[in-house]
């Protein structure tokens, strides 16, 4: 006899897990596949964020800056150490025990919320009906009234540079060198060859980004890819732009990869090379052909706006659907759904999902560009402000990069703001909860920032589009 849920979720990831979560808070009988194995060889839940995403990337991310530090910067303070080292393996384990506590809290979430978290594979078939397979044991069946499909992504792989177990690698694997490569080639200029590639540089790798791309970071504002791509450079990136990769070869422990730049082919010779060049929908083996759910021309599951499948009573939300493939609009179409499931009328505004690239500096965005408004020929007003004239930043030594706010120039309503500095992700998010409300740049100007905080800037650069900053120039008289 087969089981009965509400709701099944197939995926527990970032999106998935809390889907279920709120569907249980709601009151709805809630089931969890996941088919994640952890380093221990059991079935684990949080995805690729947890696993092998978000989650361990920044741990990295964060002992490599403090190396950094440690190594070039403790002398501007006046702090004098001997020889600054760093233990990859010690390292590792951090970053895995990072892991193994946030896996382990969303077992503990699942307990504490009455979800059924089953640990395999989940199918879709028709009827509303998902064919589940435990780890290791035989498929069974279970009926539900409401499926939402969470599978998330995978990395692209390309011809010219196939994986292999320790030299060429995705994401996954540059997590897991046991030692700083010499020489690292990183095929990507996107956020997760910017943020990988700046783990190793920190540590002490030479590292050469190939982007296929002629402009670094083309979904930035102009601005903030012109300043980070700056940056990276002054850091020591060697970043090549319009560098097409057009093969590989490995040989004694090492690889070669020729790509062509300017009409000429060149080659270069790395220890390790990380393949960064973007992610894909996974849905492999994962809907029956009869299911009633169909996929558009880019291997997305379609869904209108509130994350509805063409089948009824089938969802599908995150990185498997259209829009950007971050864990935040993962999280809050999870939410949605659950709550439309329960008969809300939620919904979510996708104009105001922030992107963040956890750098040093960070870069963060969230709304519309310049490039983007002087395109569309809307009237729009600019204010930025350096976090160079900012005091908390220069007490910090963070005083790279600014904060750019454009906002409508006949309501003043914010249209975007687009930020490269220290903790831009969370100056950001300042400007996401005022465009939420519908705020205008005035309105910000008007509200009292603590003194000394480097959201001053954001205070400022709100100024500045009506040209009353007051600690830089305006570009024009106030009128």
């Amino acid at each position: 006899m087969s089981k009965k849920f509400d709701v099944v979720v197939i995926g527990g990831g970032p999106g998935g897990y809390v889907a279920a979560i709120r569907a249980a808070q709601l009151g709805l009988n809630t089931a969890c596949i996941d088919k994640w194995i952890g380093k221990e060889g059991k079935g684990v839940f949080g995805g690729t964020c947890l696993n092998v995403g978000c989650i361990p990337s920044k741990a990295l991310l964060d002992t490599s800056h403090k190396y950094e530090e440690a190594k070039h910067d403790f002398d501007l303070h006046g702090i004098s150490t001997g020889e600054v080292t760093v233990d990859i393996a010690k390292m590792l384990a951090r970053k895995d025990q990072i892991v193994k506590n946030l896996t382990m809290g969303v077992a503990t979430l699942f307990k504490a919320n009455g979800v059924t978290g089953l640990e395999g594979v989940g199918k879709v078939l028709a009827g509303k009906k998902v064919e589940y397979t435990p780890h290791g044991g035989e498929a069974e069946l279970i009926e539900a009234e409401h499926i939402i499909i969470a599978t998330g992504s995978v990395p692209f792989n390309i011809p010219p540079a196939p994986l292999t177990e320790d030299i060429i690698v995705d994401s996954t694997g540059a997590l897991e060198f046991t030692s700083v490569p010499e020489k690292l080639g990183v095929i990507g200029a996107g956020v997760i060859g910017l943020e990988l590639g700046s783990v190793w540089m920190r540590l002490g790798a030479k590292v050469t980004v190939l982007e296929a791309q002629d402009k670094f970071l083309h979904v930035a504002d102009s601005a903030v890819s012109k300043e980070a791509q700056k940056l990276f450079t002054k850091q020591g990136m060697d970043i090549r732009l319009g560098a097409r990769v057009t093969g590989s070869e490995v040989k004694d422990g090492k690889v070669t990869v020729t790509f062509q730049e300017g009409g000429e082919e060149k080659s270069e010779t790395f220890d390790k090379l990380i393949v960064a060049v973007g992610r894909r929908p996974f849905t492999e083996g994962l809907l029956a052909a009869d299911c009633g759910v169909n996929l558009d021309e880019r291997g997305f599951i379609h869904v209108d706006d509130s994350c509805q499948t063409d089948a009824p009573g089938i969802w599908a939300i995150g990185d498997v659907v259209r829009g950007p493939m971050l864990a935040h609009k993962a999280s809050e179409e999870g939410v949605m759904v659950a709550e439309r499931i329960h008969g809300h009328k939620a919904q979510m505004n996708y104009d105001v999902i922030p992107s963040v690239i956890y750098t040093s500096p960070e870069i963060a965005w969230v709304g519309k560009t310049e490039d983007q408004l002087k395109a569309e020929g809307e009237p729009y007003n600019v204010g930025m402000f350096p976090f160079a004239a900012n005091g908390r930043a220069m007490a910090g030594n963070q005083t790279d990069g600014f904060v750019k706010i454009v906002a409508h120039a006949e309501t003043d309503r914010i249209l975007g703001a687009h930020i490269v500095g220290p903790n831009a992700g969370d100056l950001c998010q300042q400007v996401v909860v005022a465009m939420e409300f519908g705020s205008s740049a005035e309105d910000i100007g008007m509200m009292v920032f603590a003194h000394p905080t480097v959201s001053e800037a954001v205070h400022e650069a709100a100024l500045a589009v009506n040209n009353a900053a007051i600690h830089k120039a305006n570009r024009r008289p106030k009128k």
